[in-house]
């Protein structure tokens, strides 16, 4: 749609500004949303978003400036003010109660009643159905919430919105678990929610998302807005300066790189039923991306190359002496770091310190006489924070309380303080904003610069374009393509993923 500029719009912030203690976290940010649009909101994680969002739920009250709904200001004291105003946000992980219904979770606590002040089940589940209906959503209403995936509680939550007769709808980073099937199926329920006059806010770190769904962008930094204008005609490269407010590095002359001796050899690895005869190396001074859809075995390949998972046949070979399988410690020993898929449940301690962290993968150095003094264990991970320009306020606090990338540079610190020859990393900027997956990708490529094997998973084909020197393709459990620098483009990559393609790897 077009000419929102001449509307008013259904929800304007003004100059809004909101501090913690010494911290601002939002200073005379704006925001203006129109009925039938789809707006993104994008920037670095500490940007504001959450804050400013949380401001349009009723959670957070400004301490300065103004919101206003159809043009009349309103303040809202709770969440339950702010919903009563039309406002309704989806979170990326929907907290239902999972022992009752899909209807009776869009109904809580406003159930219909017939005589004698009975639930009226039949009104429920026929309200649902008319809400999913135009949707194009089959959900049963009578079904029981547990179990259900992410995609359909998000999609509990947007009935429950919906039915309450919400203006705005706020979707907060909503494709992030998903897969491509139900974020494809979301795109088709926010088009239909615009269509029905609804503005939808659209929260993502992936911008070929916010240019596949939305209309305008508003890009913050640094709690401000910095910009806010249609997406028809901006790119990429333009939201990305704004977010950062500079030019990012691009690919340097690295790429392309053909590495020097074979550090990691895999020799016609197989493991029953996940993945059949994978053979590949990889070189010193090399990045070698692992692609292909989810599903195709890539996460399994490397955890049983790093030990965590057994394999019935084949053998790894690091500097050219096998490993025993079924064994981390050994493939630590010979020089094996891995940075995992999931950093909160594989690769931290959520409940140490930043320092305890950054130190857990090389305490046989730093222990002496068995004991560890927390003033060397400062001073490593204090070396380290520097050297991956970590974000955080005292290293003594719990890791936790640093944002998803942050936390991933604590993990990428823990491995490159053993000095590997060959690092793993397995989707290293999932969930991370857009100036930190560049600060991860330089890393990667100072990793290589300095000798390094690395070997990396990713679902992101730019990313995988962006690092690779070489890209080996798995689909199905097998290894179907190899593409060196001048082959591997996202046409290539995508065909040989999905089976319209093949080359020889």
């Amino acid at each position: 749609m077009t000419g929102f500029g001449t509307m008013q719009p259904v929800l304007s912030l003004e100059e809004v500004s909101k501090s913690f203690g010494a911290v601002r976290a939002l200073e005379d940010a704006s925001l203006e949303l129109y009925r039938g649009e789809a707006h993104a909101l994008v920037g670095e994680n500490g940007a504001g978003k959450s804050t400013l969002v949380k401001v349009l739920a009723g959670v957070y009250r400004p301490d300065e400036g103004r919101l206003l709904v159809e043009g009349r200001e309103e303040v809202f004291a709770t969440p339950a003010s702010a919903r009563d105003a039309g406002i309704a946000v989806i979170y990326q992980e929907p907290t239902l109660f999972p022992d009752l219904s899909v209807a009776e979770n869009v109904f809580m606590g406003r159930q219909p009643l017939r005589s004698g002040r009975r639930v009226d089940k039949a009104a429920m589940r026929r309200r649902v159905e008319d809400v999913l209906g135009p949707l194009g959503v089959k959900l049963d209403p009578d079904r029981v919430a547990r179990g259900l995936s992410i995609a359909d509680q998000q999609i509990v939550e947007i009935a429950k919105a919906l039915t309450l007769d919400a203006r705005v709808i706020v979707m907060d980073e909503p494709t992030a678990a998903l897969s491509a099937y139900e974020v494809e199926r979301l795109f088709g329920v926010v088009e239909t929610l615009r269509n029905r006059g609804a503005a939808v806010l659209f929260i993502s770190h992936r911008l070929e998302e916010v240019f596949g769904i939305c209309q305008r962008v508003t890009v913050m930094r640094d709690g401000r807005r910095v910009l806010s204008q249609p997406l028809a005609g901006l790119s990429s490269d333009d939201l990305v300066r704004a977010m950062v407010g500079r030019e990012l590095e691009g690919r340097s002359s690295h790429q392309g790189a053909e590495g020097g001796k074979t550090v990691l050899s895999v020799e016609r690895l197989t493991r029953e039923g996940v993945f059949t005869d994978i053979s590949f190396e990889v070189r010193s001074g090399e990045i070698v991306a692992l692609a292909g859809l989810v599903g195709a075995g890539r996460s399994e390949v490397v955890r049983a190359v790093f030990g965590i998972d057994r394999y019935d046949a084949g053998r790894v070979l690091v500097a050219g002496k096998a490993l025993r399988k079924g064994s981390p410690s050994i493939a630590m020993a010979a020089g094996v770091g891995l940075v995992p898929e999931d950093r909160r449940l594989q690769g931290l301690v959520m409940e140490l310190s930043i320092a305890s962290n950054v130190g857990l993968a090389s305490l046989g150095r730093l222990a002496r006489f068995r004991l560890l003094r927390r003033a060397v264990e400062q001073r490593f991970a204090g070396e380290w924070s520097a050297r991956l320009r970590l974000k955080y306020g005292r290293l003594s606090d719990p890791v936790s309380t640093l944002s998803g990338g942050n936390q991933q540079k604590v993990v990428l610190a823990k491995w490159l303080s053993r000095e590997p020859r060959l690092l793993i990393v397995d989707e290293p900027t999932r969930g991370i904003d857009i100036a930190t997956k560049a600060e991860v990708h330089r890393l990667l490529v100072e990793l290589a610069r300095s000798g390094v094997a690395v070997l990396v998973v990713s679902s992101e084909t730019p990313e995988v374009l962006r690092v690779a020197d070489r890209v080996l393709v798995m689909r199905e459990g097998r290894l179907v393509a190899e593409l060196g620098h001048e082959e591997a483009t996202e046409h290539a990559i995508v065909a040989a993923a999905t089976g319209q393609r093949e080359v020889a790897a």
